[in-house]
């Protein structure tokens, strides 16, 4: 009778196996079942993000047009920073400030300094790039935005995610298109407003989602509003290829997805490799 060894010389050939080698064939062991309400709630981290990038590239368009002042959009700015400053500890009542321990007077400190500096230095910003063409910034502007968009961290846990990255790219972007605006304090002002929406939007985004996913839902899908309705005051037809994009990441992705895992077929078995899963550490004395 064949035995699964190697130490006993059989008579039989190296690569023999009978009828019970089959019987420990196991398919799909660790495949997940997705729901389909699930997975349209967690790609609205991805709509969220994408329509960050489109509030941006429109605010910046209306103060490259001369219709949005640099003083209503700090204005503007200022405001709904403070109102998203009062949820972020109105969401958990505080407990994650208690936690990390880190005052508002620390936080009004470290505003106060990134402002101040960002002012001192926006005429170097403004004139940074001066030798550098329009077509060329633009190009730079719209690589370093889609890396801002890959490298993002969405919540999924992979080598490619690079919040620093992610980050600094956005703000690459905004530098260089501050630069192509008429004033200093138009650069200092997109620059700020880039630091908010990239940097601060984000971190509310997750409190919400992680406390209060029903006021999360409301906020993407008014946030998704408020950028279709600023697209489409400049390009209808941007409008609607935007709109079309956010439908099929939040809806159609989710649904592809969710037929994709029906079709799996991973087969387990005793010929996969072998797993130590002793704790060998003793060894290593």
């Amino acid at each position: 009778r064949w035995q699964k060894v190697l130490y006993e010389r059989q008579p039989f050939p190296d690569n023999y196996v009978d009828q019970r080698f089959l019987e420990e064939l196991r398919k799909n062991v660790h495949a997940r079942q997705y729901r389909y309400r699930a997975v349209v709630f967690q790609s609205g981290a991805v709509v969220q993000q994408l329509c960050s990038v489109c509030v941006f590239v429109v605010t910046w368009w209306y103060m490259d047009a001369g219709l949005l002042s640099p003083q209503g959009l700090f204005g503007v700015a200022l405001v709904s920073s403070l109102l998203g400053y009062v949820l972020f500890d109105a969401v958990d009542g505080g407990a994650g400030r208690r936690e990390s321990g880190r005052t508002r007077w620390a936080d009004l400190k470290s505003t106060l300094v990134f402002a101040a500096f960002t002012y001192g230095f926006s005429p170097v910003l403004k004139t940074l790039t001066e030798s550098i063409s329009t077509d060329t910034i633009y190009a730079m502007s719209a690589l370093m935005l889609l890396g801002h968009l890959i490298f993002f961290d969405y919540g999924a846990n992979a080598a490619i995610v690079s919040s620093t990255l992610s980050l600094n790219m956005a703000i690459f972007a905004s530098v260089c298109l501050a630069s192509r605006l008429p004033r200093s304090l138009h650069a200092f002002v997109v620059v700020t407003f880039a630091m908010q929406i990239f940097a601060l939007w984000p971190m509310l985004q997750k409190k919400l989602k992680a406390r209060t996913p029903l006021c999360y839902v409301g906020v993407t899908v008014l946030f998704a509003l408020a950028a279709l309705l600023g697209l489409a005051t400049i390009s209808s037809v941007g409008a609607v290829l935007f709109a079309s994009l956010l439908l099929a990441i939040s809806c159609l992705c989710p649904y592809c997805l969710i037929r994709l895992q029906l079709l799996k077929d991973n087969i387990h078995g005793p010929w996969d490799e072998a797993e130590i899963k002793e704790d060998l550490s003793r060894f290593l004395m």
